[in-house]
């Protein structure tokens, strides 16, 4: 099993935006309720795309930065990134067959 990647202002632009593979990141918060809800989600996820995507976190308390950059207004919210690009997104605690669906379509 895969751990997520923890991502901060300083390394999202090599972790993420120059990634030769799709990201999924997890914009999220300690104090976020709907956030431990999607949390462990993104944890199995980052096990079962090994290789193929990568999954992250950023938490939108110490990366502000990133989070403002990126018009992160509530959490959790997780984008998809391809080819250094926003692909797709997810807002709110979604079942994880939402989240898959639109991984699974940015890496076809």
């Amino acid at each position: 099993m895969a751990d997520p990647i923890v991502l901060t202002d300083d390394n999202f632009e090599s972790e993420v935006l120059e990634s030769d593979r799709p990201v999924l990141v997890d914009f999220w918060a300690t104090w976020c309720g709907p956030c431990r809800m999607v949390s462990p989600i993104v944890e199995e996820l980052a096990g079962e795309y090994l290789g193929r995507a990568k999954v992250g976190k950023l938490d939108v308390d110490s990366a502000q930065k990133t989070a403002q950059e990126y018009g992160i207004r509530s959490i959790p919210t997780l984008l998809i990134f391809r080819e250094g690009k926003v692909a797709d997104q997810v807002i709110g605690a979604v079942p994880k067959v939402q989240i898959t669906e639109k991984l699974d379509a940015a890496l076809a």
